[in-house]
């Protein structure tokens, strides 16, 4: 039995059709797409279909139609005149028909395009403007670079890692993905397609330099067609247009030191590519960090200010959950600091840890129970040193610092509201919420 084989991508197209194709529809684009979205589309598409790559059925047809659409609206004056008539309208290249009283209508026309070049050249031909490298092949012309290269983005020089506060306080080992530049998995870095080799350069007979006879003397010079290597490529790789390298997306885990600061940046070795991470940290809830030093705002009951106490406050080390106690004095003020030395942030480049310094904000109740204002009271009439009177109390009773004259007029002052808004009940901290990522630090700071 016998089997007839096309092979569409070695042979010219011609087309033809009275019912013009929708071109912009075949490769995915809108009638307002740009040249350069026009050849990405193509490029994407084509690398789909292309018939070493795509074996399914149908494929060589796809792709047949995929240059075709490229080849008119790759072309500006082809691009104006397929929108110019349109698919009901008369074509490029028609010939006019009979009609009624000597009229034309649609189907009296139909587009026609020709083209010299096999579907392939026209794949080969976009193939070499889609270069990450920069440069031309040995037998190319020049090529410009895009944004976009073989997959779809240029390898990264710089990438961005986000961390926590506590994960750069502590360190933390982070996978990062990046897109580098290594040897083509497909040709194993030869620049060749699986299958080919290179073929002896005809114009230097595969000697890398060419002989010219000016004025006497006998000059030789390295082929501008090969460059000297004496052999070129004829069948580069689909992949990697024979450059042997392409762009490649990567995994990789990157250890950030502990004390690393926002905005550092780390350079590290990916295959062939030097790299450079640069560290996002992210604010604290909690702290706040000044070099090496970070500040924390701790609130402690008006009992503990005034008896002395423990308290657990939030620390960057891993042990206890986070948590260190600290021992409150009797008799400690708002607004007084503690220092809890070697508790900051590792050094970078010296050995040791900074401190954590903590701000003590003493939380006065707002409500009492009736037996809390009557032990209050009964606190109010022992105390001494007092200055002016005490609500609840007979006017000068109290404290041996005395009170003001019954008659005199006390002004009333307004409440003054927090920084950044009215403080609101169930927030802390000038009325960001408790459970959010903001933090209010003290005037005193």
């Amino acid at each position: 039995m016998l089997r007839y084989v096309c092979l569409f991508p070695r042979r010219s197209f011609h087309f033809s059709t009275f019912l013009p194709k929708d071109y912009y529809k075949i490769l995915g684009l809108s009638k307002t797409a740009k040249e350069s979205d026009i050849k990405k589309a193509y490029y994407e598409m084509a690398k789909k279909y292309h018939p070493d790559v795509n074996k399914a059925k149908g494929a060589s047809e796809k792709f047949q139609e995929l240059s075709e659409a490229y080849e008119v609206l790759g072309d500006p004056k082809r691009r104006a005149d397929y929108d110019h008539f349109g698919a009901g309208g008369p074509q490029p290249g028609a010939a006019p028909g009979p009609g009624p009283g000597g009229a034309q209508s649609a189907r009296d026309f139909g587009w026609e395009f020709h083209s010299g070049k096999s579907a392939e050249q026209v794949f080969r031909d976009i193939f070499r403007d889609f270069d990450p490298f920069g440069n031309a092949g040995a037998f190319g012309s020049g090529r410009r670079s895009f944004g976009e290269t073989l997959h779809g983005f240029d390898a990264a020089q710089e990438v961005v890692v986000n961390v926590t506060f506590e994960e750069a306080a502590r360190g933390v080992r982070k996978e990062v993905r990046i897109n580098v530049v290594d040897s083509c998995w497909k040709c194993n870095g030869s620049g060749v397609q699986p299958g080919f080799k290179k073929v002896s350069c005809p114009y230097c007979n595969g000697t890398g330099m060419i002989t010219q006879h000016t004025q006497g003397y006998f000059v030789q010079t390295t082929c501008s067609r090969c460059g000297g290597q004496g052999a070129y490529n004829k069948n580069p790789c689909l992949e990697c247009e024979g450059h042997g390298q392409s762009v490649q997306t990567k995994n990789f885990h990157l250890d950030i030191p502990a004390g690393i600061d926002n905005g550092q940046v780390l350079r590290t070795q990916v295959s062939r590519s030097t790299v450079y991470v640069v560290v996002n940290v992210a604010p604290s809830s909690q702290h706040r960090r000044e070099k090496e030093h970070i500040f924390t705002e701790v609130e402690i009951s008006l009992a503990q200010a005034t008896l002395g106490g423990t308290i657990d406050v939030p620390s960057i080390s891993n042990n206890n959950d986070g948590k260190t106690r600290v021992h409150i004095p009797a008799g400690t003020s708002s607004h007084a600091q503690m220092v809890l030395k070697g508790k900051g942030i590792k050094r970078l480049e010296q050995p040791g840890h900074g401190d954590q310094i903590l701000n003590i904000k003493v939380n006065v109740p707002k409500h009492l129970t009736a037996r809390q204002r009557t032990l209050m009271l009964e606190f109010a009439k022992l105390e001494a040193g007092r200055r002016g009177t005490v609500d609840g109390l007979d006017s000068g009773g109290g404290g041996k610092g005395g009170g003001a004259a019954a008659n005199d007029q006390a002004e009333e002052p307004e409440e003054m509201p927090a920084t950044g808004g009215t403080k609101k009940k169930g927030t802390n901290n000038g009325g960001e919420d408790k459970g959010g990522a903001g933090f209010k630090w003290s005037k005193f700071f």
